[in-house]
């Protein structure tokens, strides 16, 4: 039989017409795809109702019970460590020891003082404080070295000066800041040394303060200008606390090395 043969193609009425049973039957959808569509309908609308009455049923259920206490802030049992046996106290610190009570007394007591001998530096402060804006004065740009300052919260200023042999002057200043998140000793210290390196300065890193994290001490070039003597500078900073350690030592003879760590380190047990 070929392929045309086996093919079974739709009988028609007599006169070619189709029925109108057969018309309907190609154009609408039969009836149990319908009510298909409309049972996964439904389902769905019962799913979402079931979600939003189960929420509500919680919310319901959760404000009929009565609330849960909270913690008492204060408690003891959870305190750790805890409170050492009768008799193993520490020992409480004395006013020598305790260095709060020494900064916060009169820093005037903390100078280095002068050595045997010594004499009252001619253009030293008469009580021994120095005033922000004084202090500030002693910078080449004393507006901005007071407006950093007292961004810093700088508190007070204590200083003490002395003179030796013919010429030479020292002097030392400590500089002492508010108490707060800042560590203004600490960055005022590390401004001042960073320029120590520069040509106007020391010309070279220095070295260490024995017994402080980071403090250091210069020995500057000598400064020789014609008709007058010749000028020798040594420096020391270093910080301890909420207190900025500074020390100036002039002479018209060398200064060695040994001279100004004496005094930085000498005035660094003070404190």
């Amino acid at each position: 039989m070929s392929t045309e043969e086996s093919i079974q193609y739709p009988i028609s009425p007599p006169g070619g017409e189709e029925t109108e049973e057969v018309a309907e039957a190609a154009v609408e959808p039969q009836g149990p795809r319908r009510r298909t569509g409309r049972t996964l309908g439904l389902i769905a609308v019962a799913a979402v109702l079931g979600v939003v009455g189960g929420t509500a049923v919680g919310y319901g259920v959760q404000a009929e019970r009565e609330p849960t206490p909270l913690p008492a802030l204060n408690q003891p049992a959870l305190a750790y460590p805890g409170p050492l046996p009768k008799g193993q106290e520490p020992v409480a610190l004395t006013a020598a020891e305790d260095r709060k009570v020494k900064t916060d007394g009169d820093l005037r007591k903390l100078l280095l003082p002068k050595p045997a001998g010594a004499k009252k530096a001619e253009f030293a402060d008469a009580d021994g404080w120095m005033s922000p804006a004084v202090y500030a004065s002693r910078f080449n740009r004393p507006g901005r070295a007071l407006r950093y300052q007292l961004g810093l919260r700088l508190r007070r200023v204590a200083t003490t000066s002395w003179e030796t042999g013919e010429h030479r002057t020292t002097e030392i200043r400590l500089v002492q800041y508010r108490s707060g998140d800042q560590l203004s000793a600490q960055d005022h210290s590390e401004s001042q040394m960073d320029y120590m390196p520069e040509e106007d300065f020391a010309r070279d890193e220095g070295d260490p303060i024995e017994g402080s994290t980071n403090g250091r001490y210069y020995l500057f070039p000598v400064e020789r200008t014609s008709g007058y003597l010749d000028h020798y500078e040594a420096r020391a900073y270093f910080h301890r606390g909420e207190i900025a350690v500074e020390i100036f030592i002039h002479d018209t003879k060398k200064i060695s090395a040994k001279d100004i760590a004496s005094v930085a380190e000498r005035q660094l047990g003070r404190l």
